[in-house]
């Protein structure tokens, strides 16, 4: 059984040894860059960890679990455009780097590319994780307009918000398992049981990211905290706020929302101050062990070997205790 560590190594070659065009360079250098910068390659290492788990040919999943990490690399390079990053990594963002044309041809190549390499699954599955990444490449572009579509809206609903997250972040890490499983040759319902394990940990893993932002160590996050506040992200902690909220705790959040002009030190402060009054920190950590403990409860229904299931029960675990 290979960790999660080794399956991330296997991802890191198999990347380094995959060719781009030297012309044009403005095309391929951009795919080249972002992909050589980092990332934990945490999802095609799932692919590889799930194709695993049922004893499915690891160097047969190495060309799809590679798709699945450029396709996520595509989605990054388009969505720094669309909300105007200018880092990515601690490096300069591809259009900040070069420029907007070139980015999206250069995120359209990458999206091509996945596909193509996607396509070296085994025959007798092809046709299936095709149909789970196309699946899973649409609903994240549906997740992504959503996001944008709640920078407009003052209030958003919270059931909306946990379908944005669904789609934005939680069905690529879902797909990932599935996919991995199709080609380790699990029954369909075992490929499905790990789907679902991948969305309720996803959907927590974002719900974190938005307690971290407002409550982690900026040492450790690498970043001032309440920056979602200062760019009036729709977080789960401003949702439940504005549901939870008093007449005036609620008046005073939309102020702070709706104010083109202002310290964002003093936003900052005034608006953890009414996340505390309420109590936001604690509520959203009950709902993420909530999504946490469902995605545990999946693993105890899949059929395979105990043993064989640990290595993602401490994935879910670690995840869970990121502090960055």
């Amino acid at each position: 059984m290979y960790t999660l560590n080794e399956a991330q190594q296997l991802i890191d070659r198999h990347l380094k040894n995959i060719k781009f065009p030297e012309e044009p360079a403005e095309l391929y250098d951009p795919v080249r860059y972002i992909l050589s910068i980092g990332g934990k390659r945490v999802r095609p290492a799932l692919v590889l960890l799930a194709c695993d788990m049922f004893a499915g040919s690891v160097d047969s999943a190495l060309h799809p679990a590679t798709a699945v990490e450029i396709f996520h690399n595509f989605t990054l390079l388009h969505d720094d455009i669309m909300d105007k990053s200018e880092l990515r990594r601690g490096k300069d963002t591809v259009h900040i780097k070069w420029n907007n044309n070139v980015a999206i041809l250069s995120g359209d190549v990458m999206s091509i590319t996945a596909s193509r390499l996607l396509n070296n699954s085994p025959g007798a599955v092809l046709r299936g994780v095709n149909d789970v990444f196309t699946k899973t490449a649409i609903q994240v572009c549906e997740g992504q307009q959503m996001d944008m579509n709640f920078e407009k809206e003052q209030v958003v609903e919270e059931s909306s918000y946990l379908k944005m997250i669904e789609l934005k972040t939680a069905v690529l890490i879902a797909a990932s398992l599935k996919i991995g499983a199709m080609l380790g040759g699990a029954a369909e319902k075992d490929a499905e049981i790990l789907y679902n394990f991948g969305r309720d940990l996803g959907i927590a893993f974002q719900l974190q990211d938005d307690l971290l932002d407002t409550y982690g160590d900026p040492d450790l996050v690498g970043k001032k905290p309440g920056m979602d506040i200062v760019d009036n992200k729709k977080t789960m902690l401003m949702i439940m706020a504005l549901e939870g909220g008093n007449d005036g705790q609620k008046e005073e959040l939309i102020h702070w929302l709706s104010a083109e002009v202002f310290d964002p030190d003093r936003k900052i402060s005034e608006v953890v101050r009414i996340f505390n009054e309420l109590d936001i920190k604690s509520k959203v950590q009950e709902k993420i062990k909530h999504y946490y403990d469902n995605s545990l409860s999946h693993l105890k229904d899949l059929n395979c070997p105990d043993e064989r299931k640990t290595e993602l029960y401490n994935f879910a675990c670690n995840l869970m205790k990121r502090k960055k």
